[in-house]
């Protein structure tokens, strides 16, 4: 059973730290796979939110893809640009705007989850399916109770 770190504890072997680098390198990873469509992580990420077809406000998108909202607005500003989201008002509530996925943006997005399953494909090759589940539940499980 692994012991709380101490002062003593080098910075390496922190929990936040092991989370970092590996969120790093998983990132990396899939980027350089998304890299062969022009798309970076993040567009993929608003992308594959936005496939089911239900719009999303601004701050469930934010939300969802993990981003602050100066920095997605300026990517969905991107993506309206090249036409692979567009954006709605809300029939609901006027003073809300709900964003979609374009059906461009559906046909890039398939390509793009291609490219993350062979992501995750070769993280359970090295890995092993059980312990991939496993290090999910894990995760989930810390997720959840941070909540």
């Amino acid at each position: 059973m692994a012991k709380p770190p101490s002062q003593n504890t080098p910075l390496t072997e922190h929990l936040a730290y092991l989370l970092a680098q590996a969120n790093r390198e998983i990132n990396r990873q899939l980027e350089s796979r998304l890299a062969k469509e022009g798309v970076p992580v993040e567009q993929w990420r608003i992308l594959k939110v936005l496939f089911d077809g239900n719009g999303r406000s601004m701050g469930e998108l934010a939300d969802a893809v993990l981003l602050n909202h100066p920095t997605l607005t300026k990517i969905v500003d991107r993506m309206v640009s090249d036409a692979l989201v567009y954006r709605v008002q809300d029939p609901k509530d006027r003073r809300k705007v709900l964003m979609f996925c374009s059906e461009r943006g559906k046909i890039l997005c398939q390509r793009l989850n291609s490219l993350a399953m062979s992501q995750e494909a070769h993280i359970v090759e090295n890995y092993g399916n059980k312990s991939t589940n496993e290090l999910k539940r894990l995760l989930e499980s810390l997720i959840d109770s941070a909540n």
